[in-house]
């Protein structure tokens, strides 16, 4: 079971952080509409590329494990962020699904932050497998 455990949690990774990757490219082909977007709901436009840094880099950070604590616990705090600036409409069904979204996705990232990677990551090399 130890074994197989090692890949769920490369899965699980896997998968809270490939919607990141797939929207940092998003923002990134679509710069203009990101900002656009962005300033439209009050927050400068400016932020779009720290924004897009740490969804498509720190998306690819967390499926390769690498820097993973720190990663996570800033991936937590901008679901939490996007949550209250893009999804508080909680009158609207799609926005209130969105915002419990982001929330469920912080709290996975909180399970890597006190946890960590798993043994199939960067962050375990060197590490004696347990």
């Amino acid at each position: 079971m130890q074994k197989l455990n090692q890949y769920i949690i490369l899965l699980g990774r896997i998968l809270m952080a490939a919607m990141f990757v797939v929207a940092g490219i998003g923002k990134l082909t679509a710069y203009a509409g990101t900002v656009g977007y962005m300033e439209s709901m009050g927050v400068p436009g400016m932020l779009a590329p720290l924004v897009i840094v740490l969804e498509l880099g720190g998306g690819l950070l967390i499926i390769l494990g690498w820097q993973t604590r720190i990663v996570a616990f800033a991936l937590a705090g901008f679901c939490i962020l996007a949550a209250l600036i893009f999804h508080s409409n909680l009158s609207d069904m799609m926005q209130s699904i969105l915002f419990m979204k982001n929330f469920a996705l912080a709290g996975g990232f909180l399970f890597l932050v006190a946890y960590g990677p798993g043994a199939i990551a960067i962050d375990a090399r060197g590490k004696a497998a347990g």
